[in-house]
This record gives structure tokens, sequence and C-alpha cells, in this order.
């Protein structure tokens, strides 16, 4: 079942923000960064054929059988964009992003996130649209990400950077609650559980899978509940 795009949904998840105690992260060792969370609009059918490359983007990374990696069957109804990211940036290439990246100086992490998701996916919206924010996530290569949550106000028409963003994708939030969703697994590497968040064909991973499923958890169900301890994989470290 899909999820409405309405009014209703905005202040709902408006109201779970602002009544939640936000976790930050105050470490001047590390490097911040802010993320949009873009709520969107979305028609069931619209992403039936997967325009990135997969085979490329995979790039021998390890695939569960039951996956092949395509982000298929995912729009309808109440949705977020989500990018693949470019296969030749020098950090983070191939992999699945919110829209985002580091603060300018003298930036807020509001500013930066509406900043970043004009120039990754050519969508321009102003302060008055964002919701509220979801918890700061430490990540493995030395930043802090502040996941902002932005009403977009309905379908949008998302113009990705070639040089940054294959693809930007639709994805129903109604994917956020398979019944599959979330896993959890074991490392040897570390103490802490990795987070997977299935959504079409592929299991989105932590930073990315953190935001999601808080975003699941605080946004749509008002449950406060912690998503920073939650590892990455090991080839999310570098």
């Amino acid at each position: 079942m899909t999820i409405s795009y309405d009014a209703a949904l905005r202040d709902r998840i408006r109201h779970n923000l602002g009544g939640h105690e936000r976790r930050s992260v105050t470490d001047p060792s590390r490097r911040h960064a802010a993320v949009a969370v873009v709520l969107v609009d979305s028609e069931v059918g619209e992403d039936r054929v997967d325009p990135a490359p997969v085979d490329d983007w995979i790039a021998g990374r390890p695939m569960p059988e039951d996956l092949d990696g395509r982000m298929v069957d995912v729009s309808g109804g109440a949705a977020f964009l989500l990018c693949r990211r470019a296969s030749r940036l020098s950090t983070h290439s191939a992999q699945w992003a919110l829209p985002g990246g580091r603060l300018d100086p003298g930036e807020t992490v509001v500013e930066a996130a509406l900043r970043e998701l004009d120039e990754e996916v050519g969508v321009r919206l102003p302060e008055s649209a964002v919701l509220g924010m979801l918890d700061d996530y430490s990540t493995r290569s030395g930043y802090v990400i502040t996941p902002v949550v932005v009403w977009g106000g309905g379908r949008l028409d998302p113009t990705p950077a070639p040089d940054e963003v294959v693809a930007v994708y639709r994805v129903g939030l109604h994917q956020l609650l398979r019944e599959d969703s979330p896993r959890f697994l074991t490392i040897p590497e570390s103490p802490r559980p990795v987070v997977q968040i299935p959504l079409g064909n592929d299991l989105i991973h932590a930073p990315t899978g953190a935001i999601l499923l808080q975003l699941r958890w605080l946004g749509l169900e008002g449950r406060p509940d912690a998503v920073d301890e939650l590892e990455q994989p090991v080839f999310a470290w570098k």
C-alpha cells in the first residue's frame, strides 16, 4: 500500500520531528556535511525500467542471490529522492546516497542541504519547505552528517548533474515499511550491527540506510529510537 502525499502526512512528520530531542555530534576533528531528505509525490509504475548501468555500478560488490541491484517497482504515492552516485567520483563512488555534501564556510546545515539539492539534482526549494532534522550520524570516513527533511510540494522534476549523479529515483515511503525491513547483520570488524534497508532489488546501507530507518521510525511512526550506533559495511568505510 502506498502512502498518500498530503497535508496530513506533512503535518505528522513536522510534528514528530519538532517534538524530538535531536542527537547532535560536536566533534571539531570531523568534517560536517548535510543531506536533503526530500519528500515528493510519485506515480506507481514510473520506475519500471532502471536507467542506470547496473553491472558497471555494482563493480564486483557481492550481491545476495535474491537481489540484482536494480531500483525498480519502488515508486507510488509519497516518496523520497534517492541518487545513484557516479562511478568516477573520488570518494564514495557508485553508492546510493541522498543529495548532500560538505558545508561551505559560514553555512548552516539547512543552507548546505538546500544548496547541494540544487547543485546535484537541479531542485531548488526555500528554507520554508524544511520540516525539521533527524539525528546526526558519524561516518567511518570522518564526517558528521545532518539529515534535513524537506517537503517538495509535489512531484518535482530532478535534473541530475552528470558528473555527480547517474540517476535520481522517487522511492515510495511504503518501501521503508516492508516486512523484510530493516535487516541487521554482524561483521567481525565491528561489535556494532550493520543495518540494511531493502529498497527495490537492492540493500541500502548506513549512513543512508540509517537515515532512512530513522525517517521511518521517527518521521512516520513517532519512535525516538537512535540509529547513530548502527554500523556501515566495510566497503563504505573509506
